[in-house]
């Protein structure tokens, strides 16, 4: 790539978290990672590195291996201050996991809705950040005042407010609007039913195998940030309203998790809700990857009893019974859903399965009879 931005990235030794790091570097357009360095703990003072593995990345930075790299990426959050020194000893423009992330769903954002919750999120990142910096550029514990005689970083933080306010008057009335939608389906009494998962778990793959659609589809993370809902028919008695939603991630702030709440509010109010979990990976990944969705199902305040687990991507035919078993096992999950979207293989039997779930008596007295986490 001739116009590649080039970058080091800095994360965790362990698998899980530097295969997604290097997911997410890369779901960015045109970034190229020159080098990885790893760190056991990325929470010291100075530099949220050690001193030595920074002096490490400034050697190799200035040396003749980097190549022209532009820009240094750490898998985590880090203050103001962290970034500060880090990018002084470096010379390198430095970003943390959240400012990642934020690039990335202001890289995927299409529709209006998700372009405010972005903004939203944008100035909840800032709004910490903004006394520290002050502090960074001033050299004193209190900036000097401006103008007005206010003190210039008062004046910031009265913007960001007013701003922040903005947008959440727009978004509850993108939420108004919902519940408008809601309880006009309400009245139509077709049932809801959500997929939801970790991001790439090929909930999109799905959505448009069941319904006949064409939404884009790729591996890289968070291709889907608005929701998007289809009818399904089910059976020649049964109709449904698919919704697809936006993926979970590790490590996601919960700023991030309220600002994407309204969207995600077509998973809380639905009759039905698939988590859908990727079986093709390890089982420590998939372990992760599980607690992970269910943190912000919980944090969310998601009806368990609801929550039916499907697991995916049962592609592969040198995947055998013997490995779900041990998913099963491993998640307490008993005879689990298994699906290839891919292949067809479970379809019939899900849509059964969900028509079965969305009988009358299920919708009303609220025993869905789903496998749910302890």
């Amino acid at each position: 790539m001739e116009n590649s931005t080039r970058v080091i990235l800095i994360t965790y030794p362990d698998s899980f978290r530097l295969e997604e790091a290097k997911s997410l570097v890369e779901s960015l357009p045109n970034y190229k990672i020159v080098k990885v360095f790893t760190q056991k703990y990325l929470d010291h003072s100075k530099y949220g590195m050690g001193a030595g593995k920074a002096e490490e990345i400034e050697s190799f930075v200035k040396g003749s291996e980097s190549g022209g790299v532009q820009q240094i990426i750490v898998d985590e959050h880090l203050t103001t201050k962290q970034i500060h020194n880090l990018e002084k000893l470096t010379e390198l423009q430095v970003i943390d996991r959240e400012r990642l992330i934020l690039n990335i769903f202001s890289s995927r954002a299409t529709s209006t809705e998700s372009k405010l919750q972005i903004q939203l999120a944008e100035i909840k990142y800032q709004f910490p950040r903004v006394r520290e910096a002050s502090k960074i550029a001033s050299g004193s514990e209190r900036p000097g005042k401006g103008g007005m005689g206010e003190y210039v970083v008062d004046v910031k933080l009265r913007d960001l407010k007013r701003q922040m306010s903005f947008i959440q008057q727009k978004l509850e009335y993108a939420h108004r609007k919902r519940n408008l939608y809601h309880h006009q389906r309400m009245e139509t009494d077709f049932p809801v039913v959500s997929l939801v998962g970790y991001t790439s778990s090929g909930k999109t793959t799905l959505f448009n195998l069941l319904t006949e659609s064409n939404k884009e589809t790729s591996d890289d993370l968070f291709t889907t940030l608005s929701t998007t809902t289809r009818s399904l028919k089910i059976n020649s008695n049964t109709k449904v309203l698919l919704v697809d939603t936006v993926g979970f991630i590790s490590r996601l702030p919960h700023y991030m998790v309220d600002a994407f709440k309204s969207t995600l509010e077509e998973s809380l109010g639905a009759d039905l809700i698939l988590l859908l979990i990727d079986s093709s990976e390890s089982i420590e990944d998939i372990r992760i990857k599980y607690s992970s969705c269910w943190n912000v199902l919980e944090e969310l305040k998601v009806d368990k009893s609801r929550v039916l687990v499907i697991l995916t991507k049962y592609d592969d035919e040198n995947m055998h019974s013997e490995k779900i078993r041990e998913i099963a096992k491993d998640l307490e999950l008993s005879d689990p859903m298994v699906i290839s979207s891919k292949g067809g293989y479970g379809i019939h039997k899900l849509k059964t399965m969900i028509g079965q779930l969305l009988l009358p008596h299920h919708l009303h007295s609220g025993t869905t009879s789903t496998k749910t986490r302890n």
